[in-house]
């Protein structure tokens, strides 16, 4: 394709779309790079030409060519004016592919019609009052919940539902221990509130009983766990680790609440144990739905402390906010109905198939890469943790930084995958480890001239 070929389809597609921003003609032409209109190795017509025959400014185009060198998709060179260098050449769409917040395949997610049509049935439908848990929600969970539970309540969400729990055990200033990693959007929130924070170390049976006593020498309010390991490097939580965690807890000078933080939900391989057992007054566990059910289904269940979770209802709108009883009753139909656990069963194994798969592929290639049964993540060890994330987003794979994931730093440099969204198919999954492992041991060095 010439210089002119390449002016006449940009012309005619700006001319099309008609965009009026930076950012529209950014999105216009980005969309022809990856749609392999404008091949790698197309050379792109100069500024002041395609200024002349669109009649946008050269300000506009100045601006999107710099946002689209952001994004890897060309590069401008002194001599060679500006080439494409990343587009249509991934099956896999990397740029559409969510591997950095773990946002579930929707692809894998129940069809949310039935649920919704099964929570519209109720005869308290747009009744006053406020059920904090309906009856339906209640019943659905209950049989199934790791411990004895003095009650129970539905939050919007399940990060929702874990910051209330640590707001109600613990007030802004207090230290609060969570297991590590944890989601870094976590450890952001708890440090806007203005807790103090420290880590609990983890291995493949869990928070590890040596870190937590460490920890509790200094007396945290409430101690964070992960049970099911929904972002560990290898595990999750057995029987044999919870004897051993509920043994410090109980020889601890001043005895923390425990909140226990199950994001993966249903699908989790099995459930882990959880110290409810042996502390049933002092544990809630909030369960999130979302992974598995869908975003918009909104309604988390947190279940224990009788104390906490009344305390955790004040917290809402001092007591005033309640979830829909709609979406209580289509989360009821969505645990207990059998064709959602087919879809569930499947999504489960299709991750955990993703997950294996990448590991694998990264370890042939000589990279350290690990993540726990249940885990949402991968964890891949790099030499230059900020420089691979930027070099992985020239080519349009937006991963994350893994010290984020940590209270203290961990010594070496970490990024953070997300599985979900992760494709299925090997040449994709090669692609991808090949990708990771061409920056993984390299140190990205940037210079001023």
């Amino acid at each position: 394709m010439t210089v002119a070929d390449d002016a006449d389809l940009l012309v005619a597609s700006l001319a099309e779309y008609r965009p009026r921003t930076s950012d529209e003609v950014r999105d216009v032409t980005a969309r022809l790079i990856r749609d392999g209109s404008l091949a790698v190795g197309t050379r792109l017509p100069p500024i002041r030409e395609l200024t002349r025959q669109s009649g946008l400014s050269t300000r506009s185009i100045v601006s999107a060519w710099g946002a689209l060198r952001r994004l890897g998709l060309i590069e401008t060179n002194r001599r060679g004016g500006t080439v494409v260098v990343n587009g249509a050449t991934s099956a896999a769409g990397w740029a559409d592919r969510d591997l950095l917040t773990g946002s579930p395949d929707y692809d894998l997610q129940p069809d949310l019609a039935k649920a919704l049509s099964a929570g519209l049935r109720s005869e308290q439908l747009n009744r006053p009052g406020r059920e904090y848990i309906t009856d339906r929600l209640r019943d659905a969970v209950i049989d199934g919940w790791p411990f004895r539970s003095a009650s129970f309540v539905a939050a919007s969400g399940g990060s929702e539902g874990l910051l209330l729990a640590v707001e109600a055990a613990a007030a802004p200033g207090s230290l609060v221990a969570v297991e590590q990693p944890v989601m870094p959007g976590f450890l952001d929130t708890l440090a806007e509130v203005g807790y103090r924070v420290v880590g609990i170390d983890s291995d493949d049976q869990g928070a590890r009983a040596d870190s937590l006593a460490e920890v509790l020498r200094d007396e945290p309010a409430v101690v964070v766990l992960q049970p099911e390991g929904a972002y560990s490097e290898s595990g999750a939580l057995t029987s044999e680790r919870a004897d051993e965690l509920a043994a410090v807890i109980e020889s601890a000078q001043n005895r923390p609440w425990i909140v226990e933080d199950d994001a993966v939900g249903p699908l989790a391989r099995a459930q882990a144990p959880s110290l409810g057992s042996s502390f049933p007054n002092e544990t809630v566990r909030i369960r999130s739905y979302c992974k598995a059910f869908g975003m918009d289904i909104k309604t988390c269940v947190i279940g224990g402390s009788n104390e906490l979770i009344d305390r955790a209802i004040r917290l809402r709108v001092h007591g005033i906010a309640a979830n829909s009883r709609i979406l209580q009753n289509a989360l009821a139909h969505l645990a207990t109905d059998p064709d959602t656990d087919a879809v569930v069963d499947t999504a489960r194994a299709r991750y955990g198939s993703r997950r294996s798969a990448l590991v694998d592929a990264l370890t042939e290639r000589g990279v350290s890469a690990r993540s726990g049964p249940n885990s949402l993540v991968l964890w891949i060890d790099v030499q230059d943790e900020t420089g691979a994330v930027i070099e992985l987003a020239r080519k349009g794979i937006n991963v994350g930084a893994g010290a984020r994931s940590f209270v203290r730093p961990v010594g070496h440099g970490l990024l953070r995958i997300a599985v979900p969204q992760l494709p299925d198919e090997r040449g994709a999954i090669a692609e991808l480890a090949d990708a990771v492992a061409d920056i993984a041991g390299t140190v990205h060095r940037e210079f001023l001239d």
